[in-house]
């Protein structure tokens, strides 16, 4: 079953185009199967992202999704606090809390091991 995207939503990941585009539908796609009750939203809208981004909930918020220059980011909020076996996360290293994956052009996200981070998201927001 394909599920329907809610049209602001549906902007925020068409709006960029090529492969960024491409890699937010992928991210889409994996955080659904991994999370199938999680909500789409958008949120943080402001002159700089009129949009704003792409956020999966499910009793917090699980992952964001935003284009960068030179790359596409997956922010996890509590990512810090999350196993991470495949080394996923690769930018935002420092906090305390957060931990984000950024996808460049030509690289494959890993699906399983991405699906596995946001099931383990959901848990620790249940």
């Amino acid at each position: 079953m394909v599920r329907e995207m809610p049209s602001g939503f549906a902007a925020v990941l068409n709006e960029p185009g090529g492969w960024k585009s491409a890699v937010l539908h992928e991210i889409r796609r994996i955080v659904l199967q991994a999370a199938p009750d999680a909500v789409e939203e958008v949120k943080w809208r402001k002159p700089s992202r009129p949009l704003g981004v792409a956020v999966w909930v499910q009793g917090g918020n699980v992952c964001i999704a935003e284009t960068l220059k030179e790359a596409v980011r997956i922010t996890v909020p509590k990512g810090a606090s999350l196993p991470d076996p495949a080394g996923l996360f690769n930018a935002r290293l420092t906090g305390n809390s957060v931990r984000a994956i950024d996808v460049h052009e030509d690289e494959v996200l890993d699906a399983d091991a991405f699906g596995a981070l946001v099931q383990e998201a959901v848990r620790a927001n249940a």
